[in-house]
């Protein structure tokens, strides 16, 4: 039995139909098109697959499509304003921040969420809002500079 499902994602209203037991992650990629989002582990391990969902960030593969019903969902897509990217992105390309891509969309709105919340992190809150996103090819450090520097530049531009 197919469900109805209601919601708002990157600030538009959104309706599609799912199975009871479908993830919100598939829910995304196959009923809305929207790609950004990966899948990597399919457990909630690896975190490619973070969305903010009602402000909270969550391992859309753990949760369940039918539970977006009335919810608000932020994902990649919603990042970047046309070809406009954010300072978070281009910073991202500035340092190298990347490599396959997979882990990346879900690095970026990660990290695009712990800006929101602090936009003067230390290396370390930088490092621990972000172990629960894995990569294989960069070794973190190029992704933490250029949170970092993202940060720097968001603050400079905030007061100028």
């Amino acid at each position: 039995m197919a469900l109805h499902v209601k919601t708002n994602v990157n600030g538009d209203a959104a309706e599609f139909l799912c199975e009871p037991d479908e993830t919100l992650l598939d829910a995304l990629r196959d009923r809305l098109g929207l790609t950004g989002t990966k899948e990597g582990c399919g457990t909630g391990d690896c975190g490619a697959c973070s969305v903010i969902l009602d402000g909270r960030l969550v391992c859309s593969c753990l949760v369940l499509a039918a539970e977006a019903e009335g919810r608000s969902v932020r994902t990649i897509e919603g990042m970047a304003k046309g070809d406009e990217l954010t300072t978070l992105q281009r910073k991202f390309l500035e340092h190298a921040a990347l490599q396959c891509g997979v882990c990346t969309p879900g690095f970026l709105v990660a990290a695009e969420e712990l800006l929101r919340r602090n936009d003067n992190p230390t290396e370390e809150q930088v490092r621990y809002w972000l172990a629960g996103n894995l990569c294989r090819c960069t070794g973190y450090d190029k992704i933490v500079r250029a949170v970092l520097d993202a940060a720097k530049d968001m603050r400079e531009h905030a007061h100028a």
